[in-house]
């Protein structure tokens, strides 16, 4: 008999909705459940100024329904989601950019931290019970020191950025909210992952950065600190995880997601000028670097695993690819731009 049909057999869902949807996590996740799961509505919902809404959704813009909400604002948040009514909820809406975290720290904190509270708060007084996934971070974990590596749910939190304590709080009301109002919450810790819409982590810039020289856009790689060590996802499988979680995972619990490639950044910069045939210098930008910095993640996923039997379907070196070969079609589009005045 099939594991899988065993533990989701009482979660099904018949519409869901993801905060952040027009983000570069939210769109890969409604492109696997609109892909994969056609008897789900997808809703989401999105700031009116969001500038990546129309692009990271584009090959499923007719397949979902984006309302317009600011987490910010209760009362929109309210009013979708008692027009909604979703089944669950994935919450990855976020400022998510640790670096400037650091630049705007307030900003952060109110937007991650208040905008969780509206929309706890509002699935509370709206009278719904839907599953909630908290989509958190290995980043709240910090600097973490050897002897806790491979890292587990159980480690200390240790946050070495605004960005880190604005997701612990996150983490921390859902919890309240679980023990409290008995509200069906899962947390799930993402580790690094390889994502090319979002243009702020290091391998996406290194990839845009390597498409842009072999076009003549751009003429050497600027870099951060190099020496972190990271354990790498594809975020295909990574948005995967997140929907196994939603079905399999135990309310009121934690759950790490990672990979199984590590390296350093280095190495991964190494990896993609290798994968190209243009000479491409690099140069250390000190205004990349953090003022403090988390230098050491490797996960351990057995919880996950051996609740949802997940596992990554795609190769690093496929993911690699995916990575490079996107920006390099967004590197043409530049070109072409350039040539026409377009």
């Amino acid at each position: 008999m099939n594991v899988e049909g065993i533990l989701s057999k009482n979660r099904t869902f018949k519409n869901v909705l993801i905060t952040g949807i027009a983000g570069s996590g939210g769109s890969y996740l409604a492109e696997y459940i609109v892909n994969n799961c056609p008897e789900v509505e997808v809703h989401g919902i999105s700031r009116w100024h969001s500038t990546t809404a129309t692009n990271n959704l584009e090959k499923i813009k007719d397949k979902v329904n984006v309302h317009e909400c600011d987490l910010n604002d209760f009362s929109s948040v309210f009013r979708v989601l008692n027009e909604v009514k979703p089944d669950a909820i994935f919450h990855l809406a976020a400022h998510a950019n640790v670096r400037a975290s650091f630049d705007t720290p307030n900003a952060v904190l109110s937007n991650n931290i208040l905008g969780t509270s509206n929309l706890l708060e509002a699935v509370r007084l709206a009278e719904i019970d839907p599953i909630i996934q908290l989509c958190s971070t290995s980043e709240v974990y910090g600097q973490v020191d050897p002897k806790y590596v491979p890292i587990k749910e159980d480690t200390p939190m240790r946050p070495a950025s605004p960005y880190a304590v604005s997701k612990i709080a996150q983490d921390l009301l859902g919890r309240t909210y679980f023990v409290s109002y008995n509200m069906r919450i899962i947390v799930t810790r993402m580790f690094s992952y390889l994502n090319p819409r979002r243009t702020d982590l290091f391998a996406t810039s290194f990839a845009r950065q390597v498409a842009w020289i072999e076009r003549g856009l751009q003429k050497e790689i600027v870099h951060g600190n190099l020496d972190s060590v990271r354990t790498l996802i594809d975020v295909r499988d990574a948005m995967h995880a997140y929907w196994k979680a939603i079905i399999h995972c135990d309310y009121g619990e934690a759950y790490n997601i990672g990979g199984t490639t590590t390296m350093k950044v280095g190495e991964l910069l190494e990896k993609l000028i290798s994968l190209s045939g243009a000479d491409i210098p690099t140069r250390l930008d000190s205004a990349l670097l953090r003022p403090a910095d988390v230098t050491l993640q490797i996960p351990c996923v057995d919880k996950f695993i051996e609740k949802t039997s997940w596992k990554p379907e795609y190769s690093f070196d496929e993911s690699l690819k995916n990575l490079l070969d996107y920006w390099r079609c967004e590197a043409d589009k530049a070109v072409y731009k350039s040539q026409f005045n377009v």
